[in-house]
């Protein structure tokens, strides 16, 4: 370890999946050690650097090189950006470089990028010759925060989100805060909401700092990002723990995914980015917990204030109800035809419960009712003639 990175805060959190554990280091430029974090998970060979074309013009030269200084072959294999690249297309692109690169088992995979390219790389690492190792080196905050944590591996449906995949876990995940500074605006808002969805499921006190510290988060501030951070990851990193194929507690974690991922489904995935889905997801998922009777009315005025602080939609898009509760059928969470939906009992605890499309339906025109009563007040009178 160079005198530099003993300088510089890391922090090690460990993902305890018996022989499948693994470490989630957070450390300031850690993207300069890359190449011997590698050595030191005894990987070697070949590495496959699967990244998109954004994040290729950043970082690509660079873990190159430092890859290559630490004794590694280095096969890039570089895809479009976005949800819509998630695919099994995709998959048969990175199939075909490492097959051309002439990749065995002990070779390794690194995903460089955000929770596309995490998902991608991981299923490509668990079905190429049955399984080859591969590392997370997540890009956003989504995926620095979430997706690049649990294993969870795979591809998109045109009928449904992350319907095909397999549990996949990493050797490590290295994460290095510096790169958020290259996000574009909108991902780094986006990413906010997976931070958001932590509190209200697990950290009453985690939520409170979050609506005490915004303004500092929204300005990267390195602090207060480290911060968030290594607790989003603490809490995920124990609830994988605990339940490594989401057969219960994980599935906690899917708070304001119900809407959220039909919402992104039915924009054919160019309309809301996930984050902002996931947002606007918690905030009606809340508001049907209230309608419940699950929760209390203050729950979700405090989560759609916070929503709103961090500058991430709040508002549920035009959508009739059949549309929406299709799209929700289609959810990789749906049991024996059941949608079962993560709802806030109080900020930082939620419980799983089955949906009723009755029900439902009641609550969804309720909220148009009162939608609509707001846009009445809000717009402005007309001049007297």
């Amino acid at each position: 370890m160079t005198r530099s990175s003993i300088d510089r805060p890391s922090h090690s959190i460990h993902v305890e999946l018996g022989a499948r554990s693994y470490a989630i280091v957070i450390r300031r430029d850690l993207l300069r050690e890359i190449g011997e974090e590698l050595k030191r998970l005894k990987c070697a060979g070949k590495v496959g650097v699967v990244t998109d074309r954004n994040l290729a013009k950043h970082y690509l030269t660079q873990v190159t090189r430092r890859l290559k200084a630490a004794g590694f072959t280095v096969v890039p294999v570089v895809l479009p950006p976005g949800e819509r690249t998630k695919t099994l297309r995709s998959i048969g692109t990175v199939m075909d470089a490492l097959v051309n690169a002439r990749f065995e088992r002990s070779s390794t995979l690194l995903a460089l990028g955000g929770g596309v390219i995490g998902d991608i790389t991981g299923f490509a690492a668990a079905i190429y010759q049955r399984g080859i190792p591969f590392v997370q080196v997540p890009t956003s905050l989504v995926a620095q925060v979430d997706s690049s944590v649990g294993g969870k591996t795979g591809v998109d449906h045109p009928k449904g989100k992350n319907l095909i995949g397999a549990f996949n876990q990493p050797r490590a995940v290295f994460i290095d805060p510096a790169m958020l500074a290259t996000l574009p605006p909108r991902e780094w808002v986006a990413g906010l909401a997976e931070v958001i969805k932590y509190g209200v499921i697990a950290d009453a006190a985690f939520f409170e700092y979050l609506e005490q510290n915004m303004e500092s988060i929204q300005k990267l501030t390195d602090d207060a990002v480290a911060h968030i951070v290594k607790r989003s990851c603490e809490i995920k990193a124990q609830v994988v723990s605990e339940d490594e194929r989401e057969a219960d507690r994980r599935r906690i974690l899917n708070f304001g995914h119900t809407i959220g991922h039909a919402l992104e489904s039915l924009g054919g995935y160019r309309g809301f980015i996930h984050g902002e889905a996931v947002a606007v997801g918690m905030v009606y998922e809340a508001d049907l917990a209230r309608h419940l009777g699950y929760c209390g009315a203050e729950v979700v005025a405090r989560l759609r204030a916070l929503v709103k602080a961090a500058g991430l939609p709040d508002r549920l898009p035009k959508v009739a109800f059949n549309a929406l509760w299709g799209a929700m059928q289609q959810d990789k969470k749906v049991s024996a035809g059941t949608i079962f939906c993560v709802v806030p009992e109080q900020i930082g605890a939620v419980r799983i419960v089955p949906l009723e499309k009755a029900t439902t339906r009641a609550w969804f025109q309720d909220v148009r009712t009162r939608e609509a009563a707001e846009s009445t007040r809000e717009r402005p009178v007309g001049r007297a003639r």
